[in-house]
């Protein structure tokens, strides 16, 4: 069976499988599900109306053995930031989605009733299920109960108690190897969107064949040797590296060294506290813990940069801290504690929110006067309000914008709706460019500036210049590709320094698809995504006033470098000039 598009019907609970379009076929990940959005959803549609749609698709080499390839997309219009949303996420999902031979699995419409149903691709056929039993479960006990009804063969994703709500700032949840709620597609309230359609969770059972179709073997394989290679030689990247040691918690101390790590609502960049929730501190702690450290997150993964945290007894294991969640719910909101922060990451993942805008939410409710900054057991006091959903739950669970207006605060870090990530643009000037011009709403991943501006990979810029714009070009293009193709972002690293890695990527696409893209082409392939990207966010009413920065960060300067973003608006729109 070659590749299907899988179409999931709530008005009717039908699925039909589609062939692929040919213009489809050359695509994976997020450029097909932003193509898709592009192609079937209005950009006016009402993102948790019956018009907006949900797809999931795993990347073209998804499901292969090449390393570091085990990554999904979902797409769909974002209520949190009213634009064209892609998340990404390592999960063994993608995996098994991707060797069902489902190219693309698009939801539409919504329930005649009001209910939740879920969704079972098994091997036998698909089905539907009431989930009338999990509405209000929190997710770790949600999966485990999952595992007992349907078998331990499965992979899940699903959506908790802030998606129910229809929050803006809802994620979906993917099992992790353990098969627990720790993996997310959490940015941009896809989770809302999600429930809007009346699906609570996919159910999907490993197939007794691969789907996979590798077009052309010698050239795949090739490839995937070269990526792996390049990988194990890269000091980020290898063993025992800086990432298979630390995690990526190793940034917390680099950050914090550089001025660039916000502390308490973006009001300073640096805090001699923060080596207390360090990359270094926490690896000690797992180890003390009987934790696991390094871990991989998907199947395919050789960088291992995961990891599993529990509490201080070995008990009630979390999953990964990443270094975004634990600068989001720690010293962003003044919180210097490990314990701490790692139940308010158990909160997120149990409910179903992305971390990164929960502690920005948890810091804007800080500075509007709700808590004091460092009140660790009065944020985990917050989040009881979402477990109960309550009013104040509710203003809390759409994000920080929304809280910041509730609550009469001017220091809001978000660009396009979206919170700011664990690196504050005044002092680094490149990756205020990526947060001000990529159509997601600030958002790291999208062009990855940290890595020459402060690591030194791919070249070295300096942080301070304001000259960014064709750096965050080439970086949004290039990251565009690499979700695309299914891989983990972090083989970036690898890649900009050793050409044989890039010269693996381009083999392994080519080998599944059986192409003869070049680099160049695939840079290209990146652009073009981003263009239909950008032109769903035009139609839906931005312009290049969207792409700048909160005023605050503007006129504000930021201790110890006491600077401000002065990138010109001219170098900011420069981004999409050709």
């Amino acid at each position: 069976m070659k590749s299907k598009i899988l179409r999931v019907n709530m008005d009717e609970l039908t699925v039909e499988f589609e062939n692929v379009p040919e213009d489809y076929k050359n695509l994976g990940g997020r450029a097909l599900t932003s193509q898709i959005v592009a192609d079937e959803v209005s950009p006016k549609a009402h993102p948790l109306g019956p018009n907006n749609k949900l797809i999931f698709a795993p990347g073209i080499v998804t499901g292969t053995n090449s390393p570091n390839s085990g990554r999904i997309s979902a797409g769909g219009k974002s209520p949190l930031t009213g634009g064209i949303k892609e998340s990404n996420a390592g999960t063994p999902f993608a995996k098994t989605l991707a060797q069902k031979g489902i190219k693309a699995l698009v939801i539409e419409g919504e329930p005649k009733k009001d209910k939740f149903y879920i969704l079972k691709l098994g091997k036998d056929g698909e089905q539907f299920v009431e989930a009338d039993d999990y509405v209000g479960k929190g997710l770790y006990k949600a999966y485990e109960d999952l595992h007992e009804e349907f078998g331990e063969g499965i992979e899940i994703t699903g959506v908790g108690i802030a998606a129910e709500l229809r929050a803006a700032n809802a994620g979906i949840s993917y099992t992790d190897p353990e098969g627990m709620s720790s993996r997310y597609s959490g940015r941009g309230g896809l989770g809302a969107v999600m429930a809007s359609k009346g699906l609570k969770f996919i159910v999907v059972e490993e197939p007794e064949e691969n789907m996979i179709e590798i077009k052309d073997k010698e050239t795949f394989d090739k490839g995937r040797k070269k990526l792996a290679n390049a990988l194990m030689e890269h000091d980020v990247t290898k063993k025992d590296g800086a990432l298979n040691t630390y995690g990526t918690s190793v940034l917390v101390n680099i950050i914090n060294e550089s001025g660039g790590l916000p502390q308490r609502n973006f009001s300073e960049g640096s805090d001699d506290r923060s080596d207390m929730v360090s990359g270094e501190r926490k690896a000690e702690e797992i180890k003390k813990r009987g934790g696991v450290r390094p871990h991989k997150c998907s199947p395919s993964c050789i960088i291992q940069c995961s990891e599993i945290w529990t509490k201080e007894d070995g008990s009630d294991p979390v999953g990964v801290l990443e270094y975004e969640s634990v600068w989001s719910l720690g010293p962003n909101c003044g919180i210097y504690d490990l314990d701490i922060i790692g139940e308010l990451n158990r909160a997120c993942n149990d409910l179903g929110l992305d971390t990164i805008e929960a502690g920005n939410t948890i810091a804007v409710a800080m500075e509007g006067g709700l808590l004091d900054f460092g009140d660790g057991e009065g944020a985990l006091k917050l989040m009881d309000e979402i477990y109960n959903k309550t009013p104040l739950g509710r203003i809390l669970a759409n994000g920080a914008e929304f809280t910041g207006r509730a609550f009469g605060v001017d220091r809001v870090p978000t660009v396009k709706g979206q919170s700011m990530p664990a690196y504050d643009p005044r002092p680094i000037k490149g990756i205020g460019v990526t947060y001000a011009t990529t159509p997601m709403g600030a958002d790291h991943t999208a062009g990855y500036a940290i890595a020459p501006e402060i690591m030194g990979v791919g070249g070295e810029a300096d942080p301070f210049d304001t000259k960014k714009g064709e750096l965050s070009k080439n970086l949004q293009r290039a990251t565009a590709a690499i979700d695309s193709a299914g891989y983990c972002l972090f083989i970036a690293f690898a890649i900009m320094d050793i050409d044989e890695g890039m010269e693996g990527v381009v083999d392994t696409v080519n080998g599944v698809l059986g192409t003869d893209y070049s680099i160049e082409d695939v840079m290209d392939f990146g652009k073009e995504g981003l263009k239909v990207e950008r032109e769903f966010n035009e139609k839906a009413g931005f312009s290049k006033e969207d792409d700048r920065l909160p005023e605050f960060m503007k006129e504000e300067k930021l201790p110890p470098h006491n600077v401000v973003f002065d990138v010109p608006d001219e170098e900011i729109d420069s981004v999409w000039e050709d």
